[in-house]
């Protein structure tokens, strides 16, 4: 029988990370810690919403909070640095969130900073399965190593879909 506290715990986590500004948010403290304010300033909301946003995602274990410090003006501030639990998190309908994601991260980026590929095949469900699975296994190898100190940070975003087009004229 399933544990009513873990389904609830469960749920909680999918909440929090069914959001591209969430989704922005841990990437932006995946590899330096930042405070409320600096994350109020990039994404450009304010404060207050932004601290009901690192609140939900510090509840569910996806963002910890650092040493508190004292800002420009001598105010209590307390940076957040991504946990990487929201890896491996199952979301419903997460394929639509991470899209938007992307399409909001990639937003005023020039032409010649996106290394993109698109691609059209038709395999079988064997090579399909077998191709998904190497891509997962690459992805798994390099979300699980350690960052390079003195690294460029860079972002992936793979998808794979039914092709309609492909297969209008077969």
């Amino acid at each position: 029988m399933a544990d009513p506290d873990e389904d609830a715990a469960q749920q909680a986590r999918a909440r929090a990370l069914a959001s591209p500004l969430r989704m922005r948010i841990l990437r932006l403290c995946l590899h330096e810690p930042r405070t409320n304010k600096e994350l109020a300033g990039m994404l450009g909301i304010n404060p207050g919403s932004m601290l009901h946003h690192v609140r939900s995602l510090v509840a569910t274990g996806f963002l910890e909070p650092g040493e508190p410090r004292r800002g420009t003006r001598g105010a209590r501030e307390v940076p957040y640095r991504a946990t990487r639990r929201s890896w491996g998190t199952h979301v419903p309908g997460v394929g639509s969130i991470l899209l938007e994601t992307f399409l909001q991260e990639v937003e005023g980026l020039q032409p010649d900073d996106l290394n993109a590929t698109r691609l059209g095949l038709k395999i079988s469900p064997q090579r399909r399965e077998e191709m998904l699975e190497r891509f997962h296994a690459l992805f798994q190898e390099y979300a699980a190593a350690e960052s390079d100190p003195d690294g460029e940070a860079i972002s992936l975003f793979f998808v794979e879909h039914p092709d309609r087009q492909g297969s209008a004229g077969d």
